[in-house]
C-alpha cells in the first residue's frame, strides 16, 4: 500500500482505502491531539483503566481501590429488559422507585421505597423512610411492634372540627370552648374496613355534635365526660356512608 500527501491530507491510494502508518526505525508513530479519525478528534490523552480477563454478561463493572484505574466484575447484571438482579444486598440512601423489585437478600431504603407493581424479596426489607401503599393490599403479614400514627388536633374551641382519616387512625383533640360539630373525611374506599379512635377530652364540658352519618348503639350518642377522657370508636364498612360508633371506654382513669 503507499499513501500520498495532498493539501495536508494523507489519503490512500489503493483500491480498499487501507492507510498504514509505520515508524521509521524504532520510532513510534505519533497523532498528535486533534487528529481526526473519521471526523473525531483524538483527545489530548487516553486513560489507562485495566480490567479481567473476562466478565459476566450485562454484569456492572466496579471500581478496584481508589485510582480510577482497575475496574472489576460484579455480580450485579442490568438485562436488555432493563432488570436488575443482584444476589446480595440493596442499600439506598435516597429512594428506590420502580414497577417490580426482586430480591433474595435485604433490600435497605433510607429514603422511600416507590412501587408500581409487585415488590419480592426472599430476604428482609428495613427502611428508613416510608412506603405509600396507594391504596393496595398487603396480604398475609405478621406485624410485630408496630404503631400507628396519631392526629393530634389538639383545642377545638366551637365551631366545626374535621377528622380527616388520612392524617391518622388515632385522633385526640380536647373539647375548649363552645358547641363544636365534628365531621369525618377521606376514608378509604367502600368494602373496605376503615375506622380511628378518638380520644376527647372533656367532651362533656360543652355540646358535642356527630355527623348525621354516625350510628350510635340504640341510636344514642354516648354521654362524655365533662372533666376527662373519653375513647370512642368509629368504623365503616362503605367509604363512610355510615360511621358506626361506639364508646371504647368513658372518663378513662386510672383505678
Amino acid at each position: 500500500m503507499s499513501s500520498e500527501i495532498k493539501a495536508n491530507t494523507i489519503s490512500s491510494v489503493t483500491t480498499n482505502g487501507d492507510l498504514t502508518i509505520t515508524g521509521n526505525g524504532t520510532g513510534v508513530p505519533n497523532l498528535e491531539a486533534g487528529t481526526k479519525l473519521n471526523g473525531v478528534a483524538f483527545p489530548a490523552s487516553f486513560g489507562d483503566v485495566a480490567g479481567p480477563g473476562s466478565s459476566t454478561d450485562n454484569a456492572i463493572p466496579r471500581f478496584d481501590s481508589t485510582t480510577g484505574k482497575i475496574i472489576q466484575n460484579s455480580g450485579i447484571t442490568v438485562d436488555d429488559s432493563n432488570i436488575m438482579t443482584t444476589a446480595g444486598l440493596i442499600t439506598a440512601n435516597g429512594g428506590i422507585s420502580t414497577t417490580t423489585v426482586s430480591a433474595s437478600s435485604l433490600i435497605t431504603a433510607i429514603g422511600g421505597v416507590t412501587a408500581t407493581a409487585a415488590i419480592t424479596a426472599n430476604g428482609g426489607i428495613t427502611l428508613g423512610g416510608a412506603i405509600s401503599g396507594a391504596d393496595q393490599t398487603v396480604s398475609r403479614v405478621n406485624l410485630k411492634d408496630y404503631g400507628e400514627v396519631t392526629n393530634a388536633i389538639g383545642s377545638v374551641g366551637g365551631g366545626t372540627q374535621d377528622v380527616d382519616v388520612a392524617l391518622g387512625n388515632n385522633v385526640t383533640a380536647t373539647v375548649d370552648t363552645g358547641t363544636t360539630t365534628f365531621t369525618f373525611s377521606n376514608p378509604t374506599a367502600s368494602d373496605e374496613l376503615c375506622g380511628f379512635t378518638l380520644f376527647l377530652t372533656n367532651g362533656g364540658s360543652q355540646t358535642v355534635n356527630w355527623p348525621a352519618t354516625v350510628d350510635f348503639p340504640g341510636g344514642t350518642a354516648p354521654t362524655l365526660t365533662a372533666s376527662g377522657v373519653d375513647i370512642l370508636v368509629f368504623v365503616t364498612t362503605d367509604g363512610g356512608t355510615i360511621w358506626h360508633g361506639m364508646a371504647s371506654s368513658l372518663d378513662s382513669k386510672t383505678p
